[in-house]
């Protein structure tokens, strides 16, 4: 398994409360295609730089840190493309964490 992460953009228009729900939803699409959530960061809404129309000017923004098999990637951005809850989703490679090294004089 690898360790993924994922920035995904929720169409809340006209729902703010409905944040948690969506991100709840995304969480539970993760770990139905067989991933293990290890973090999620709820962040802010912001506006958007480009608008592609009017309706979807801001939107908010969430962070989920999993672990999947990279054959499970592909389903869950196709997933994702279709439900209603997610704007945009971009999945990229979490970076590694080296542990740190402790020297003793």
């Amino acid at each position: 398994m690898k360790k993924y992460e994922g920035l995904f953009i929720l169409n809340t228009a006209g729902r703010e409360e409905g944040v948690k729900e969506a991100i709840d939803k995304v969480s539970k699409e993760i770990t139905n295609a067989g991933g293990k959530i290890e973090a999620v960061q709820k962040m802010d809404k912001r506006a958007f730089s480009r608008v592609a129309n009017k309706k979807h000017s801001s939107g908010f923004y969430a962070n989920i840190v999993f672990e999947a098999l990279p054959s499970a990637i592909a389903p869950l951005r196709a997933k994702f493309g279709i439900t209603e809850e997610v704007f945009r989703v971009s999945f990229t490679n979490a970076p590694v964490i080296a542990p740190a090294i402790i020297k003793v004089a």
